[in-house]
């Protein structure tokens, strides 16, 4: 079964001084402020498409890696899963996404970790959709 996912960005005037709203349509689960000076400069109350984009990032490898733990028969008490995703004005768009992962999984060995940590970066759909950027890992067990 396929599912489709909406989201719908309201813009108003230029770029450089104008601003929007992006909403998360299928879960009507917020509204978000956007603006071309929070992208380019950082905002502390604005959203960025870098932001979302790194809010999927982060939720698929969680899912992907929870996933693989399980398979193995280790799975994870818990994951926390950030993805900082990198926009340059300077370089011409997106330049990477980096994960940064702490994770609480009993009875597994570093090396096993390690290495579902890596399949799960590189077999987790939104990684597939990044594949022009370099996406980066950081993993721990906690």
């Amino acid at each position: 079964m396929a599912v489709t996912s909406e989201a719908t960005t309201l813009w108003f005037g230029d770029l450089m001084s104008g601003n929007g709203t992006v909403s998360l349509d299928s879960s009507d689960a917020a509204e978000l402020k956007v603006d071309w000076k929070a992208r380019s400069e950082g905002g502390a109350a604005t959203s960025t498409p870098e932001e979302l984009l790194g809010a999927a990032h982060s939720a698929c490898f969680a899912m992907a890696f929870s996933n693989a733990l399980a398979q193995n028969g280790t799975p994870p008490e818990s994951l926390q899963v950030t993805a900082a995703v990198t926009f340059s004005v300077q370089e011409g768009g997106i330049t990477g996404s980096h994960l940064l992962v702490s994770a609480k999984v009993p009875g597994l060995a570093e090396e096993d970790f390690d290495r579902l940590a890596g399949e799960a970066k590189d077999g987790c759909p939104v990684s597939k959709a990044l594949a022009g950027i370099p996406i980066t890992l950081e993993a721990s067990l906690a």
